[in-house]
C-alpha cells in the first residue's frame, strides 16, 4: 500500500460523515464516498504532497455530489415514470399528459419544506378553509397564510409558472 493510499484509509472514517452531511442518506453517502476515493485514486498525480489531502479529498467528493445532484435533475425532467410506457400509443393523450404534469407536481410538492408542504396539502389539496388547517395544525391563521403564500410561489417557481 502506498503512502497515498494509506492516507487515503486513514481519512475514510471523515470522508464517511462528510459524504452523510452531504446527501443526507448512508447509501447515498457510500456510494459518494467510493466515487470520491476512485477519482482521487485516479488523479493522484494531482494532488501535491505536502498539502492537505482532507481538503483535497473534500473538494473532489462536494464536486462528486453536485454532478450527481445534477444527473439526478436531469433523470427527473428527461423521463416520465415508468408506468407511462404503458399507455404509449394510446388514444386517451390527454389523460397521459396530465399523469406527466402530476408527476411533476408530485417532484414540486417533495422539494417544499415540509412546514409549507403540509399547509398547501391540508388547504389546496383537501379543501380545508384557512381556519380548518390552522386548527389541525395548532398554529395561528397568519402562520398558516403566510406558509401557503410562499409554498404557492415556490410552487409556481418550481413548475416554471412564476409571473
Amino acid at each position: 500500500m502506498t503512502p497515498f493510499e494509506r492516507a487515503l484509509l486513514d481519512l475514510l472514517p471523515r470522508l464517511r460523515r462528510f459524504a452523510r452531511a452531504l446527501t443526507l442518506d448512508a447509501a447515498d453517502a457510500d456510494d459518494l464516498c467510493q466515487i470520491a476515493l476512485e477519482r482521487a485514486l485516479k488523479a493522484e498525480s494531482q494532488w501535491e504532497a505536502g498539502t492537505r489531502l482532507d481538503s483535497w479529498m473534500y473538494r473532489i467528493m462536494r464536486n462528486g455530489w453536485i454532478d450527481e445532484v445534477r444527473a439526478r435533475k436531469r433523470r427527473g425532467e428527461t423521463f416520465v415514470a415508468e408506468e407511462e410506457g404503458m399507455h404509449v400509443g394510446e388514444a386517451d393523450d390527454r389523460r397521459i399528459e396530465a399523469r406527466v404534469e402530476l408527476g411533476k407536481v408530485d417532484r414540486a410538492m417533495a422539494a417544499l419544506p415540509p412546514e409549507q408542504r403540509e399547509v398547501i396539502a391540508l388547504i389546496l389539496v383537501e379543501g380545508f378553509a384557512y381556519r380548518e388547517a390552522a386548527e389541525t395544525l395548532g398554529l395561528p391563521m397568519g402562520t398558516v397564510t403566510s406558509r401557503l403564500v410562499r409554498g404557492r410561489q415556490a410552487l409556481m417557481e418550481i413548475l416554471g409558472e412564476a409571473a
